[in-house]
């Protein structure tokens, strides 16, 4: 995702891009070429005091705390030290939590089908020889053949265990184009999965499999009681499932930031409402469990901001997570209906900042004072905006009198409201401001409007 100067990335494990604006390793400086005995003899004195020095302290800090640090006196006589009893107090809560979760914590294996050519290069999407050589091709063969081989990994989290099957919430990012999904349990047992259904505007997905093999099952905590600061672990796979299981602690570092959405395009399509942390999340973690405490489900990590700002500043810790609310919300609708229904206008958009000042005058005639909005492209099949009125090159300032100065604006407010709400649309048609009000039809996860 792509919010300003910054990267959002989403994580499956395998994806082989460079590391943008990386730190690079910095030599150790030459050792300064010393001459004459003199030299030899000052740096000899001063390591001795300063050796004597800190060799003394630690002695007397030893011999005279040696009760407080558990350190045993063995009266001078070498070859004598021994371990002493010395047990460490600290909450245990972290791991309590993580204790009730980590069964349910899962990997989730995107299988995609891959041409070997002649030349023994497998090809995923166009790009030839990124996963290396095919063991099974032959460099004398010309023909070519399809098999499945590990496009990415990522995680999950298995919520719900019912007639035989085991219900797992992932990101629709970890699961987009798969041929075939594998699931890894927590005790390395694999297993096919079945795509029960995916919502690429909110980047989730639920899978099925065979219940009989899993014991734990986690459940979700009410993302809207966390509080800003509140401690948070968050577990997954980070770079596959070689790190299986991996957990990571972390807080709240805030509760609702709004994030851009883009397409596979780059193109903005909405906006969304994430919790922030500063819980190591790194590719692979997608679609693991951001937990609290008490071992619940508060989150589901979605992303994380890298690269460096603006200032150059290399960005640390700032994850992100989609809100356990919502997600309940999106599986639920996933299960019963294997898609997600939302309110449309039925129109195709384009930002109006895309739109070039000259046809903003000539073609859109817009008064000097409108500088931001959506303008209507197309209307798709059934529009209930075109039998409202709305027209190709309308140009939508506000929906229910707050601004929509972009496509992401636009469907903020517009999924605010339900299938069958009327709401009002501030619009310019040939440079004069209408309002126009549009009864809300429906829209599944592929349509945005």
């Amino acid at each position: 995702m792509d919010n300003g100067s910054h990267n959002f990335q989403e994580t499956p494990q395998n994806e082989q891009q460079p590391p943008q604006n990386e730190q690079q390793p910095q030599r150790a400086p030459k050792k300064p070429k010393n001459s004459g005995w003199r030299q030899i003899a000052i740096v000899a004195v001063v390591a001795a005091l300063i050796g004597g020095g800190v060799g003394g302290g630690t002695a007397y800090l030893a011999i005279n705390h040696s009760q407080s640090l558990g350190v045993t006196d063995t009266s001078g006589k070498a070859g004598t030290t021994k371990i002493s009893n010395v047990s460490v107090n600290e909450n245990s809560a972290s791991e309590q939590a993580f204790a009730k979760v980590k069964g349910a914590v899962v990997s989730v294996v995107n299988m995609q089908k891959a041409e070997s050519n002649s030349d023994g290069l497998d090809t995923f999407g166009g790009l030839e020889g990124i996963f290396g050589q095919d063991s099974q091709s032959s460099s004398s063969s010309q023909s070519s053949s399809s098999s499945l081989q590990e496009a990415s990994e990522g995680s999950g989290v298995i919520y719900q265990k019912k007639d035989g099957k085991a219900y797992i919430v992932t990101n629709n990012h970890v699961v987009s184009g798969s041929d075939k999904l594998e699931v890894i349990l927590s005790d390395g047992t694999k297993l096919t999965a079945s795509l029960v259904g995916t919502d690429s505007t909110s980047d989730l997905a639920v899978l099925t499999i065979d219940g009989s093999k899993v014991n734990t099952v986690a459940s979700f905590g009410d993302s809207s009681k966390i509080a800003t600061g509140q401690t948070v672990l968050a577990i997954g796979s980070p770079l596959g499932s070689q790190y299986a299981t991996s957990v990571t602690k972390g807080i709240v570092s805030a509760k609702s930031r709004t994030v851009d959405v883009t397409d596979d395009s780059g193109n903005t399509t909405g906006q969304a409402t994430v919790i922030q942390t500063d819980a190591a999340i790194n590719p692979g973690n997608s679609g693991g469990p951001l937990i609290n405490l008490s071992g619940q489900v508060v989150g589901i990590n979605s992303m994380k901001l890298s690269g460096n700002s603006g200032s150059n500043a290399t960005i640390e810790g700032m994850g992100f997570a989609i809100p356990s609310d919502e997600v309940v919300s999106i599986i639920n609708q996933l299960v019963a209906n294997g898609k997600v229904v939302r309110p449309a206008l039925g129109i195709e958009v384009r930002d109006l900042s895309t739109v070039s000042a000259t046809q903003q005058k000539s073609v859109l005639k817009l008064p000097a004072s409108v500088t931001d909005g959506v303008v209507v492209a197309g209307f798709t099949s059934g529009s209930s905006a075109k039998s409202a009125g709305l027209k190709q090159y309308d140009v939508i300032t506000a929906l229910d009198g707050v601004s929509t100065s972009n496509t992401a604006a636009l469907h903020t407010q517009l999924y605010k409201h339900k299938v069958g709400d009327t709401i009002k649309l501030t619009l310019y048609r040939a440079g004069e401001q209408q309002t126009v009000s549009v009864k809300l039809s429906q829209t599944t996860s592929d349509l945005k409007n």
